[in-house]
């Protein structure tokens, strides 16, 4: 047993020095630069620009279906890069996480004291984003592997409560994680009950979290909305949502260099031509709130705000907890 232990802790450290020592990163100087060089990208290979977009809040969006990781910040693409998902038997849950944790000299307590450098952790069961090796599939027990200079630029510019959003199959259909964004954990890892409805049009309780990135789930499905702050929800409310789209769109508030601040588009896979864009009039009609409830939410909008519209539900069912987007692919 001890012998298969390191064998083990062997293989994951072999697999790290050579991502140290194979990996290729590049920086680019220019968006039209930044995206040729994220359309080639091979296994181990990223690109990293943060002088495109030099302030703002980050959003890490993770497409297990191409083993690819971006890197969004005020809405602009900073980073792409390969990964290595969660193999057969260990798959990486799909849904939307917050930062919990941030560790850059990590060892895992589940396997063998194993190194796990720049170590971000997205729920308390042990997923996280943490340097690892990157063959070019999913390999990892649930992790989200990356290139190890590129772990390292990523955890000096994430705050904790940063939104990660993990989406796509790597191979068939992956479960969601019991301790995703939506079945909420403390600090110290202790659960934390929903702030269910029940009869009521709202809930608000900004007290439960003072300060951290504001994160704002619309589920279409569950005319809900749930609005979280560093990871904390804080409000759920009911909505009435006039839109029949059966894609998933993250939308963020971002602030220019003059300091106008508007709402735009992030593009995600299969809506990249949305990247850039205002929210536009039209759309914001769609939806409809409590004045009492919008008006408490609109005092605690900053910059970096991010909107995630979703066809998910966003209650329980069945007794299982879910995931804002539970493998829903984005379409047109």
């Amino acid at each position: 047993m001890r012998r298969k232990a390191y064998l083990i802790c062997a293989l994951l450290a072999s697999a790290l020095i050579a991502d140290r020592a194979g990996a290729q990163g590049a920086t680019a100087s220019s968006s039209t630069e930044f995206v040729w060089m994220a359309d080639r990208l091979k296994p181990g290979e990223w690109v990293w620009a943060p002088g495109i977009a030099p302030a703002g809040q980050l959003l890490v969006y993770v497409d297990l279906s191409r083993q690819l990781a971006t890197v969004y910040r005020n809405g602009v693409r900073i980073g792409v890069t390969s990964v290595s998902s969660g193999k057969q038997g260990h798959e990486t849950p799909t849904g939307v996480f917050t930062i919990l944790q941030k560790d850059a000299k990590h060892r895992s307590s589940k396997y063998n004291d194993a190194p796990m450098p720049y170590q971000q952790r997205l729920t308390w069961d042990g997923v996280a984003l943490h340097a690892g090796g990157l063959p070019g599939y999913p390999e990892s027990h649930g992790c989200v592997h990356l290139p190890y200079g590129f772990s390292r630029d990523l955890f000096g510019i994430t705050p904790l409560g940063a939104t990660v959003v993990i989406e796509g199959d790597a191979a068939t259909h992956v479960r969601t994680s019991g301790t995703s964004l939506l079945a909420p954990f403390d600090a110290k890892g202790r659960p934390i009950e929903h702030a269910l409805l029940d009869g009521e049009q709202f809930t608000w309780q900004p007290e439960r979290s003072s300060g951290g990135p504001t994160t704002i789930i619309v589920s279409k499905s569950d005319r809900q909305i749930v609005v979280m702050r560093g990871g904390v929800e804080i409000g759920r409310s009911i909505a009435e949502v006039n839109d029949e789209d059966p894609g998933s769109h993250v939308i963020t508030l971002t602030q220019s260099p003059s300091g106008a601040v508007q709402w735009v588009y992030v593009g995600l896979p299969g809506h990249e031509e949305e990247a850039g864009h205002a929210l536009d009039e039209a759309r914001i009609n769609r939806l409809r709130l409590p004045r009492t409830f919008y008006e408490a939410l609109k005092s605690t909008l900053r910059p970096g705000a991010t909107i995630l519209i979703t066809n998910s539900r966003v209650g329980k069912s069945g007794g299982e907890p879910l995931t804002i987007m539970d493998s829903v692919i984005p379409r047109p």
